[in-house]
Protein backbone atom coordinates (compact mmCIF):
# COMPACT_ATOMS: atom_id res chain seq x y z
CA UNK A 1 0.00 0.00 0.00
CA UNK A 2 1.37 3.43 -0.89
CA UNK A 3 1.86 6.03 1.82
CA UNK A 4 -0.98 8.13 0.37
CA UNK A 5 -3.37 5.17 0.35
CA UNK A 6 -2.41 4.36 3.93
CA UNK A 7 -2.94 8.00 4.98
CA UNK A 8 -6.38 8.09 3.38
CA UNK A 9 -7.32 4.70 4.83
CA UNK A 10 -6.38 5.77 8.37
CA UNK A 11 -8.32 9.01 7.86
CA UNK A 12 -11.39 7.11 6.63
CA UNK A 13 -11.20 4.92 9.74
CA UNK A 14 -10.85 8.03 11.95
CA UNK A 15 -7.57 6.69 13.31
CA UNK A 16 -6.34 10.24 13.83
CA UNK A 17 -4.22 11.69 16.59
CA UNK A 18 -3.59 15.43 16.75
CA UNK A 19 -0.48 16.84 18.35
CA UNK A 20 -0.95 19.68 20.82
CA UNK A 21 0.67 21.93 18.21
CA UNK A 22 -1.87 20.87 15.54
CA UNK A 23 -4.78 21.53 17.88
CA UNK A 24 -3.45 24.99 18.80
CA UNK A 25 -2.90 25.87 15.15
CA UNK A 26 -6.35 24.68 14.10
CA UNK A 27 -7.92 27.00 16.66
CA UNK A 28 -5.66 29.94 15.75
CA UNK A 29 -6.26 29.47 12.02
CA UNK A 30 -9.95 28.59 12.29
CA UNK A 31 -9.40 25.19 10.66
CA UNK A 32 -12.14 22.65 11.33
CA UNK A 33 -11.46 18.92 11.53
CA UNK A 34 -14.67 17.75 9.80
CA UNK A 35 -14.99 20.47 7.15
CA UNK A 36 -11.33 21.21 6.45
CA UNK A 37 -8.81 18.59 7.57
CA UNK A 38 -10.60 15.35 6.72
CA UNK A 39 -11.81 16.46 3.24
CA UNK A 40 -8.34 17.84 2.45
CA UNK A 41 -6.66 14.56 3.38
CA UNK A 42 -9.16 12.48 1.41
CA UNK A 43 -8.84 14.71 -1.68
CA UNK A 44 -5.15 15.29 -1.22
CA UNK A 45 -1.81 14.34 -2.66
CA UNK A 46 1.63 14.13 -1.11
CA UNK A 47 3.71 17.08 -2.30
CA UNK A 48 6.73 16.68 0.01
CA UNK A 49 8.21 13.92 2.16
CA UNK A 50 10.40 14.36 5.22
CA UNK A 51 12.15 10.99 5.66
CA UNK A 52 14.39 12.23 8.49
CA UNK A 53 11.56 13.38 10.76
CA UNK A 54 11.26 11.55 14.05
CA UNK A 55 9.74 9.52 15.49
CA UNK A 56 8.04 8.88 12.12
CA UNK A 57 8.67 9.95 8.54
CA UNK A 58 6.23 12.76 7.74
CA UNK A 59 4.45 14.03 4.67
CA UNK A 60 3.07 17.33 3.42
CA UNK A 61 -0.38 16.85 1.90
CA UNK A 62 -2.10 19.37 -0.37
CA UNK A 63 -5.85 18.93 -0.53
CA UNK A 64 -9.06 20.91 -0.65
CA UNK A 65 -11.51 21.60 2.12
CA UNK A 66 -15.28 21.10 1.92
CA UNK A 67 -15.58 24.69 0.67
CA UNK A 68 -12.81 24.22 -1.94
CA UNK A 69 -9.96 26.03 -0.19
CA UNK A 70 -6.45 24.65 -0.49
CA UNK A 71 -5.03 23.27 2.76
CA UNK A 72 -1.61 21.93 3.67
CA UNK A 73 -1.42 19.21 6.30
CA UNK A 74 1.77 17.77 7.74
CA UNK A 75 1.15 14.24 8.97
CA UNK A 76 2.94 11.02 9.85
CA UNK A 77 2.01 7.36 10.01
CA UNK A 78 2.95 5.50 13.18
CA UNK A 79 1.51 2.67 15.27
CA UNK A 80 -1.47 2.35 12.88
CA UNK A 81 -2.42 5.98 13.56
CA UNK A 82 -2.34 9.05 11.35
CA UNK A 83 -0.60 11.76 13.36
CA UNK A 84 -1.63 15.28 12.40
CA UNK A 85 1.36 17.50 13.11
CA UNK A 86 0.17 20.85 11.74
CA UNK A 87 -2.13 22.37 9.16
CA UNK A 88 -2.35 25.73 7.41
CA UNK A 89 -3.81 27.53 4.44
CA UNK A 90 -0.89 28.06 2.02
CA UNK A 91 -0.22 31.53 0.64
CA UNK A 92 1.39 32.85 -2.53
CA UNK A 93 4.13 34.60 -0.57
CA UNK A 94 5.78 31.21 0.04
CA UNK A 95 4.18 28.99 -2.62
CA UNK A 96 3.70 29.15 -6.37
CA UNK A 97 0.10 29.47 -7.60
CA UNK A 98 -0.30 25.67 -7.65
CA UNK A 99 0.48 25.56 -3.89
CA UNK A 100 2.66 22.50 -4.64
CA UNK A 101 5.94 24.29 -5.39
CA UNK A 102 7.84 26.39 -2.89
CA UNK A 103 9.02 29.72 -4.19
CA UNK A 104 12.76 30.08 -4.57
CA UNK A 105 14.43 32.25 -1.97
CA UNK A 106 16.53 34.92 -3.67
Amino acid sequence: MTALNQIKSLCNEYKLQFTAHALRRSIERNIDISNDIIPAILSGEIIEEYPNDRPYKSYLILGTTADNRFLHIVCAIGEDILWIITEYFPNTDEWEDDFKTRKKVL
